[in-house]
């Protein structure tokens, strides 16, 4: 009696052959993430300029931001969880960006003064640091964006705190997807920087800060 065999060596190939085939199908449909980025102030956006003495230089940083933020995907608020985007995420990390926004933005308003981003060599004479704690960013696609934020502005020379304060934004999210949700946290970052500014210029006018 004849015994007819399947060599295994075949059905094994056989199967790998399908199991890859089907990854490179899949990988093939699977969507191209989309990734943005913070976008700074233009000079013709800023309706006040502030004066500030031109040969100083400010700190700023570090930016803390939530833990749920920290994150490449874009995260947004459902109904009863967090959201996370899969194919959709920030160019950069997000604690950076909004540092660097946050520079950016001071250098269009404070055009006088000088900044640097943290961490920076000690041996730097930083007069006044900016440090930022986003306390909460919450935000839904259709509806709002929700930013808070506590910030400090320390006397570097002297390693003292002069001012603490805490801001609050809320905006709507336009055009309502992730671009718009980028587009609006800029524009929430902006307003954050506007009252940095003040408060910085408000300090060079006080005779004992200027030592």
């Amino acid at each position: 009696m004849r015994q007819s065999g399947i060599n295994p060596c075949v059905v094994i190939s056989g199967v790998c052959f399908v199991l890859l085939l089907s990854g490179c199908i899949s990988v093939a449909n699977s969507p191209t993430p989309r990734f943005y980025m913070l976008q700074a102030i233009h000079e013709n956006q800023v309706s006040k300029k502030m004066n500030i003495a031109s040969d100083m230089l400010i700190g700023v940083g570090p930016v803390k931001i939530p833990e749920y933020q920290d994150r490449p995907q874009i995260v947004t608020q459902g109904k009863e969880q967090l959201k996370f985007a899969q194919f959709d995420r920030w160019g950069e990390s997000l604690d950076l960006g909004v540092e660097r926004l946050i520079a950016e933005d001071l250098t269009v308003m404070l055009p006088g003064a000088k900044f640097i981003l943290y961490p920076w060599n000690l041996t730097i004479a930083v007069k006044y640091q900016v440090v930022v704690e986003i306390v909460q960013l919450d935000s839904e696609l259709d509806k709002d964006l929700f930013f808070v934020a506590q910030w400090l502005i320390i006397d570097a020379q002297n390693t003292k705190t002069i001012i603490i304060r805490r801001s609050e934004f809320r905006e709507p999210i336009k055009p309502q997807n992730y671009s718009g949700l980028a587009k609006t946290l800029s524009t929430v970052c902006a307003s954050l920087s506007s009252e940095i500014a003040e408060a910085l210029a408000t300090l060079e006018d006080h005779p004992e800060n200027k030592k």
